[in-house]
């Protein structure tokens, strides 16, 4: 338990006292789907959200109800009411323990971000018919998060997994990939693209997009056989005018007139299209795949097909003209749509819209929209008196998914209190199919053109000791494969206990960010250990078994305490971004998710 820092002792005990409740206004509803079982008195929890406000709130207020109410002061007269017994909870620190086994008896968070700093590495789970996530198993299925064993102590700067086929980018910016997918002979991760100093990647149907630190756009075969028998590409050699071929066949996609030091900067792709957004803003857009041409108007330039497309390279970019003058600041792909989100928090929409993942209804007309359209946001906040700017955008499969701030403001008419002007709300949204839950709002949709709020990732609030004010939670990122999701909160982190005299309490633990799950689970992609999809976000265990002493059982274990045994949750919390002596040197990492077709992962990344 995280130790408080101001305070007189009795608000301090109340706080610890009251959190047991269920305190996320979101959560509140949906407290069992979110557990699996529903939330139970964890101790070793460190504060989430209104739990201090809610206990001192609660406490104040049943008080004034006592002393001020006319009932009361008619019926008990003659005596004046007792006084409240504020029980205070002593430190429960085992005899003989050092400061830092304390820790880790009291909180499986410490205990989790110890073990992630101790044993970096790639966790996966889900569908492994193509012996993706667990290359030396020959079982169809991974039902809880299992260790990669080829990535234990590495870091990675990046991942991208397919049920038939995986990729990563290593330390040193390296490309491997393994999987039936890539070879059914090789069984683990394989380099093949080397010296490019590679930071990011993304996956098409049968490709590897990855993008060098120079911005440089490569475009490499998932099949090994297609990368030996390719054409080879000639490189410059350190050696002045002297060159060679490449060792595997690979593709140099360019954008065609970048203004001067302009260079790309990110990459997202489909199943057959890449979105390619550059560092002034302009959106390019190409084909991905060398089995099927875009023709759902996911390229964004309207007519483009493979009979219309001009002449030269089949995957050479186009810019998407109807965005010039928007300074594009994002982008995410789904399996055949595209997103776009400028400066001033407008975001565009394109592709397939036949489960209404661009987030408006489809028509009859037409499935597809091959033009960007605007989607209308200012509509959700309609009347409310919140003035909302999207801040994030994410896509996969046939599904959509936005953050927005949503800022309070002054209506004519309305009686706003002048300290709530200004306050900002963080919602998610989402668009798309529904039918297996990956919509995340608690029904089951085959079609969903208008965004739908996910209540339970929305409208949260914590209060922040180091700021000491009350912040709102956002998503810190939102991974979506092609059926199901995983979201990780930007809620208040603390990874410091012990680091100085003011963190060196016994008491004092290190605790990471929620992160929760929602979805198709057919080939348990979830990570629960079950195989029902989820329609609303849920937890899993924690991913190292040995940690909790679950012994695989997800989300619970028997606790034996004075009162006989009990049944006590601990969930999976992601490590945040910190610096730790790995190997004998100081490098900064953290905890990712990963969500791909059928598959998930947790990776150590840099």
């Amino acid at each position: 338990m995280p130790p408080f820092n101001s305070g007189p002792r009795v608000f301090l005990e109340t706080c610890r006292a009251c959190r047991s409740s269920t305190i996320r206004s979101g959560y509140r509803l949906q407290r069992r789907q979110i557990s699996g079982q529903g939330y139970i008195r964890r101790k070793t929890q460190p504060p989430t959200l209104f739990a201090y406000f809610l206990g001192v709130g609660g406490l104040v207020a049943a008080t004034h109800f006592y002393y001020d109410s006319p009932f009361i002061k008619s019926a008990f007269a003659e005596s004046p009411p007792a006084p409240v017994d504020v029980k205070i909870e002593k430190s429960k620190r085992k005899k003989g323990l050092s400061k830092e086994e304390n820790r880790e008896s009291i909180s499986s968070q410490h205990l989790q971000v110890k073990r992630s700093w101790e044993n970096p590495g790639v966790y996966a789970w889900g569908s492994n018919s193509g012996r993706v996530v667990a290359p030396d198993s020959d079982e169809q299925t991974i039902r809880t998060p299992r260790r990669i064993p080829f990535f234990d102590g590495q870091l990675l700067r990046d991942i991208k997994l397919d049920r038939n086929f995986g990729a990563a980018i290593t330390e040193n910016g390296d490309l491997l990939q393994w999987g039936i997918g890539f070879s059914t002979d090789v069984r683990q991760p394989t380099a093949t693209l080397k010296g490019k100093n590679l930071k990011s990647l993304t996956i098409s149907r049968d490709r590897v997009l990855a993008l060098g630190s120079d911005g440089t756009v490569y475009s490499i075969p998932a099949s090994k056989e297609d990368q030996e028998k390719g054409k080879k590409v000639s490189e410059s050699s350190w050696i002045p005018f002297l060159s060679n071929n490449s060792t595997i066949s690979y593709r140099r996609l360019q954008p065609k007139d970048l203004g001067w030091n302009e260079r790309v900067k990110s990459i997202a792709s489909g199943a057959e299209h890449l979105l390619i957004l550059t560092s002034a803003g302009r959106l390019f857009t190409a084909a991905s795949s060398s089995e099927e041409f875009p023709a759902r108007g996911q390229m964004g330039i309207p007519g483009l097909i493979w009979t219309t497309r001009p002449a030269g390279p089949y995957d050479q970019p186009h810019e998407v003209s109807t965005l010039r003058g928007f300074e594009i600041t994002a982008i995410a792909a789904g399996d055949y749509h595209s997103l776009a989100l400028d400066k001033e928090g407008r975001v565009f929409a394109f592709g397939d819209n036949s489960s209404g993942q661009l987030g408006f209804d489809p028509t009859s007309e037409s499935t597809y929209v091959d033009a960007p359209s605007l989607i209308p946001i200012q509509q959700l906040y309609a009347s409310t008196g919140l003035a909302p700017t999207v801040k994030q955008i994410f896509a996969g499969g046939n599904n959509s998914f936005f953050t927005i701030d949503a800022a309070t403001i002054a209506r004519p008419g309305s009686d706003v209190k002048p300290a709530l002007l200004g306050r900002i709300t963080s919602d998610t949204w989402s668009s798309g199919q529904g039918i297996l839950g990956t919509l995340g709002n608690a029904r089951w949709t085959h079609v969903q053109g208008t965004p739908t709020k996910l209540k339970t990732l929305s409208g949260l609030f914590e209060y922040d000791e180091t700021k000491n004010i009350v912040v709102p939670i956002r998503l810190k990122s939102l991974s979506v494969g092609s059926t199901h999701a995983a979201a990780i909160m930007d809620n208040v982190t603390h990874v410091q206990a012990g680091a100085s005299k003011g963190t060196d309490s016994e008491n004092d633990t290190n605790w990471g960010a929620d992160v929760v799950w929602w979805g198709g689970n057919e080939y348990f992609q979830l990570g629960n250990g079950r195989r029902n999809n989820l329609s609303v976000p849920g937890y899993i265990a924690p991913l190292d078994d040995g940690a909790e002493g679950t012994g695989g059982k997800a989300m619970g274990s028997e606790v034996t305490g004075k009162k006989g045994k009990r049944k006590e949750e601990h969930r999976f919390q992601i490590t945040p971004r910190h610096g730790v002596n790995v190997g004998g040197r100081k490098v900064v990492f953290e905890q990712r998710v990963e969500c791909g077709r059928m598959v998930s992962c947790v990776y150590s990344g840099v």
